[in-house]
């Protein structure tokens, strides 16, 4: 039995334009200590997915399907006895670590509170166990910066108190939405290296949802790719790099910047989908190369091929590979 099953998950949004359709039909399964990437362009639902796990969503957002932890329906549960298993059992990591940390606390007290809510501890002890864990993230001179605010870090630094603050229960699944954005080059590279280490010495299986194919391929064993809400492709992180079968994953590594080769860059054309209402097609569609009549008209359905991949794609492997 995989740790966590999600099974044709959908997020719904009421709102005055009409009611946005987030996530359609969305369903993977995670083992224990696995790395599972989720990738696709910003407003595909990736967030959202993750937000609907852990009852996250906004006030005027509503989740139906299947999601079991460790064998438990936990989707929809009451706040009450979900706050029970976040942190302590499945931990987020947010996009924004200046919106996710509170800038009138100390980072001390921010820390302390998870431990003295989900492990009981003194408030000492508390703050003690969180210099620990700085240090485990390498924040230098962990023992007095503990006591800052957020401002007196820098963008990587508070996003490393923000894994910190995740860790601090040893969950055993954590989900780093974005965990990179607005960070320059070197910081990511450090805060990657730094989640594959604490991975291992955990032994947590980890969700990673990006819209950076090259985050994932050094970091996931197994990749999904989503876009209008759906998957489009799903596969192991190699094949999925060496052989992209569905025309979007094979877009995204197209627009990549790469150093082994001459060619250019080439943009995936328009702009994503309008997610008011529910589509009718396949949402790439209007942006595809290898669209057809039926594109339009029939969502494919997500379909295995070979062991560990599935596309959704009403072309031949062949001719999209090619």
């Amino acid at each position: 039995m995989a740790l966590l099953e999600v099974n044709d998950i959908n997020v719904r949004f009421d709102t005055p334009e009409g009611e946005i359709h987030a996530v359609n039909g969305v369903s993977f399964a995670l083992e224990r200590g696995e790395a599972l990437g989720i990738v696709g362009e910003s407003g595909s639902g990736k967030s959202q997915l993750s937000f609907s796990i852990l009852g996250l969503l906004a006030a005027n957002g509503r989740a139906s399907g299947s999601v079991k932890f460790d064998g438990r329906e936990i989707l929809n549960l009451p706040d009450a006895e979900l706050n029970k298993i976040r942190s302590e059992r499945i931990a987020m990591v947010f996009q924004d670590p200046m919106t996710a940390l509170n800038p009138y606390m100390r980072i001390s007290d921010q820390m302390a509170e998870v431990l003295t809510l989900h492990k009981g501890l003194s408030k000492r002890d508390a703050i003690a166990e969180a210099v620990r864990m700085l240090d485990a993230v390498k924040i230098p001179d962990a023992k007095n910066r503990v006591r800052l605010f957020p401002h007196e870090f820098s963008g990587g630094m508070r996003q490393r108190v923000m894994i910190a603050m995740a860790l601090l229960c040893k969950p055993d699944v954590l989900i780093a939405d974005e965990p990179t954005t607005a960070l320059d080059v070197t910081v990511q590279a450090q805060i990657m290296d730094l989640l594959g280490e604490l991975r291992r010495e955990l032994g947590m299986a980890t969700v990673l949802i990006t819209h950076d194919l090259g985050v994932v391929a050094g970091f996931c064993e197994r990749a999904i790719v989503m876009y209008g809400g759906q998957v489009m492709e799903e596969a192991p992180v190699d094949p999925l790099f060496a052989q992209p079968t569905h025309p979007y994953t094979k877009g995204l590594l197209g627009a990549l910047p790469r150093l082994d080769t001459d060619r250019a860059m080439t943009p995936i054309r328009g702009n994503p989908p309008n997610m008011t209402g529910m589509p009718t097609g396949c949402p790439f569609c209007p942006r595809c190369d290898f669209v057809e009549e039926i594109c339009a008209r029939q969502m494919p359905p997500l379909t295995g091929f070979a062991e560990g991949r599935a596309r959704a794609c009403h072309r031949a492997i062949e001719e999209v590979a090619a």
